[in-house]
C-alpha cells in the first residue's frame, strides 16, 4: 500500500514518462520492506543510514536530538 501511495499517487502525478514511473516504483520498493521494522535494518550498504530502534516517543525524540 505504501509503495502505491508514494510511487503512484505522490510522484505519479509529476512523472510523465512511463519508464520514470517504473524507476520510482523500483526505488521505493527497495525501502518499503518488512525488514525496515527490525532494529538492525540499514538503508545503505555503507551502514550510514539505519532504521531507528523501536521504543517510546521519548526514545525517538532522544534519538533525533
Amino acid at each position: 500500500m505504501l509503495n502505491f501511495l508514494v510511487a503512484e499517487i505522490n510522484y505519479g502525478g509529476r512523472v510523465t514518462d512511463y519508464i520514470d514511473g517504473r524507476l520510482i516504483f523500483c526505488i521505493i520498493s527497495r525501502y518499503f520492506v518488512p525488514e525496515v521494522l527490525t532494529d538492525d535494518f540499514y538503508f545503505s550498504e555503507t551502514k550510514n543510514y539505519r532504521s531507528i530502534p523501536a521504543g517510546s516517543q521519548a526514545d525517538y525524540v532522544a534519538y533525533i536530538k
